[in-house]
């Protein structure tokens, strides 16, 4: 540590030598519990500010993680073996903090003082990072916001960082192969049990995209997931989690009146003629429904990526949402890279989504359009290939669901005769592909589980 002369007009960063001298000598004086506390508080070499405090509490660590003995005498021998013993001030220095330190059980308490100070320390580095950048302007103030916005709730849940033990990773991992596989609790729920079944819920930090032609229904089908997401449906327990939009297209007040009458399961436009009775209780039992869930929307069109990823993370930060929705990737902007192609832009929208998926540890389902390719097909079945802009977003998301309604391609009366929808899980980082059969009742903009009935052939005589 080198002191700055008080008339030089430099200030000398937060620090507490008194509580670095605490931590160390009471680790000199009862090793054993003394460590373990210390790390248990996430303390690094890095939250000291003087080196040889640094260099000391990193070889105490290495010594702990060596299952040596630790004392004054072994230390310093360790330290002597290592050349280190210099840089931390010598033997004697070691004693005048073994004999400096009065109650070694204190030990947590300085630790609080050690990061806090520390905490203090980062946020001026990060401070003065972000003036020096604004002064240069090389680049946009939007994207300056974001990186100091992501710096300091970085900052704020400053014990997040650190790298788990593989023990503990392993103990974790171990646990969840040995529950039920019929338990869909590994990640937040979509409420139908077909795609729980598939999926296994929707994970943490994983990137959803859920993709398909114009009038498929794949907002529908996101808001009936958000929906089932926020009541708990079919979730361990019935909870539901909190829940975040991002409305490009339609307005906070049209999302909520679409959800309110599927809710219901009444249609809009029979209430538009005439609100009968029994139409009027159904929406206020399904008013008194909504109200337990707690479903956040923005629907600030024209999002830019690094805005919407600000704005997500303040989101995650105010109210703890647990899951994300972004309706739709093809309306959002992310123009530093505009200029180079919508292809590029595209995937860098893409993998702007993806990093804040995992930054925030939440599922992000983010809807995109499909190109024509599909209607310029037979089938019109949709593949991966049909994704609109780029061919990104299939390379970042984690699961790719496309939705289509086969009865929506019949001509004449026969077109949308069937309600049968099928989501096509063609992508599955985690798990196996395939097919979910599910109902769309169109009239509610509503998805349901499909009931195998349904599609039994009807026995002849009938």
């Amino acid at each position: 540590m080198i002191p700055e002369a008080l008339g030089s007009g430099l200030r000398i960063p937060p620090h507490s030598e008194e509580a670095e001298r605490g931590v160390l000598g009471s680790i000199l004086l009862d090793p054993a519990n003394a460590i373990d506390k210390c790390l248990a508080k996430r303390l690094s070499s890095d939250s000291f500010y003087d080196r040889r405090h640094q260099a000391l509490f990193e070889q105490m660590v290495e010594m702990n993680q060596a299952n040596v003995a630790m004392d004054a005498i072994t230390i310093a021998e360790w330290l002597k073996t290592h050349n280190a013993l210099e840089k931390v001030g010598g033997y004697d220095y070691l004693v005048q903090l073994q004999d400096s330190t009065l109650v070694p059980a204190h030990v947590e308490f300085y630790c609080d003082i050690v990061q806090e100070k520390n905490l203090y320390r980062r946020l001026i580095e990060h401070s003065n990072e972000v003036t020096d950048s604004a002064y240069k302007g090389e680049d946009a103030a939007a994207l300056l916001i974001s990186h100091a916005e992501e710096s300091l709730f970085g900052l704020a849940s400053h014990g997040g960082d650190k790298i788990p033990d593989w023990n503990e990773s392993l103990n974790e991992v171990f646990t969840e192969i040995q529950k039920d596989p019929n338990d869909i609790d590994l990640g937040v729920t979509t409420g139908y049990a077909g795609l729980n079944g598939r999926l296994r819920g929707l994970a943490k930090t994983d990137m959803i995209v859920l993709a398909a032609r114009p009038a498929m229904g794949k907002t529908s089908l996101a808001m009936n997931i958000a929906e089932n997401a926020a009541l708990g449906k079919l979730a361990q327990g019935g909870v539901g989690v909190p829940v975040g939009i991002f409305s490009l297209e339609m307005s906070r007040e049209q999302l909520v009146r679409r959800m309110l009458f599927s809710n219901a399961r009444v249609s809009m436009q029979a209430v538009q003629k005439n609100l009968t009775g029994e139409n009027n209780m159904r929406l206020t039992e399904a008013m008194d429904r909504l109200r337990k869930a707690n479903i956040y929307i923005d629907d600030t069109p024209g999002l830019e990526a690094v805005e919407l990823r600000s704005r997500a993370r303040r989101m995650k930060s105010r109210f703890g949402v647990e899951l994300i929705i972004v309706d739709y990737l093809q309306l959002m902007n992310y123009t530093k890279f505009a200029k180079d192609g919508r292809q590029r832009e595209t995937m860098a929208i893409s993998g702007a989504i993806k990093a804040m998926a995992k930054e925030l540890k939440v599922p992000v389902v983010v809807l995109s359009q499909l190109s024509r390719a599909t209607e310029g097909r037979g089938d019109n079945i949709p593949k991966l290939s049909d994704l609109r802009d780029s061919g990104a977003i299939e390379q970042d998301a984690d699961v790719v669901l496309l939705l289509y309604r086969p009865s929506y391609y019949k001509h004449g009366e026969e077109r949308n005769d069937d309600n049968r929808a099928v989501v096509d899980v063609a992508k599955f980082r985690h798990g196996e592909t395939g097919e979910v059969q599910m109902s769309f009742i169109k009239e509610y903009t509503r998805f349901e589980d499909r009931d195998p009935r349904d599609d039994d052939p009807v026995p002849s005589g009938y």
